[in-house]
């Protein structure tokens, strides 16, 4: 069995459940909502690749390297997707990455309380000690929902990998260790209790 083993998790605004090929049609379907897969500074599949995305996620999860999740909002319609992945088992680190969501659901606490329940998981059944974040150096609204979550900034990776366009990345990394987890537990779930 594969660390972490697929889960379902389940929340008031979000479902998260094992990525499926099943999950293709709703998966197109969200992509399309604010056409993701243009954004020249993340790497979102298109509509035409979906499958492939999904093929390539079941693969590095075959391999031992990711988790792959399949997003639901609350009324059961598939939003995006997200993934714990650059697993590293023997240390008990994970980075909850590769995430995009339909843009009708972008700003809602649909976000707020996936990363809450992966991050509970993470640290409270699989014993974490740390889980990281990375995104493009230049993904400002990725990076302040990173740190809305109460990451911190462990610093900028600069020209650490190239884009499908051949372009140098700069990556910013965040990370949540174990110790900080109640604390930022506590603010997540007055983030998600607190009036909108």
């Amino acid at each position: 069995m594969s660390w972490p083993a697929p889960v379902t998790l389940r929340g008031t605004h979000v479902r998260v459940e094992p990525l499926s090929p099943a999950h293709e049609p709703g998966l197109i379907d969200a992509v399309k909502d604010g056409e993701l897969w243009r954004l020249w500074y993340t790497a979102v599949p298109s509509p035409e690749s979906m499958a492939k995305e999904i093929a390539r996620r079941l693969d590095l999860q075959a391999k031992g390297s990711m988790t792959p999740f399949t997003v639901f909002d609350a009324v059961g319609r598939i939003a995006g997707m997200t993934t714990y992945m650059n697993v590293d088992a023997a240390n008990k680190r994970v980075e909850i990455g590769s995430t995009w969501y339909a843009r009708r659901v972008q700003r809602s606490p649909l976000n707020t309380e996936c990363k809450r329940l992966l991050l509970a998981h993470a640290f409270e059944t699989l014993g974490c000690i740390a889980v990281e974040f990375r995104t493009h150096r230049f993904n400002t609204q990725s990076r302040r929902a990173i740190e809305r979550l109460g990451a911190q900034l462990d610093g900028i990776l600069r020209s650490h990998q190239r884009d499908a366009q051949g372009n140098l990345r700069d990556t910013a990394v965040y990370s949540i260790v174990a110790a900080e987890w109640p604390t930022v537990r506590t603010h997540l779930d007055w983030q998600l209790g607190k009036p909108r």
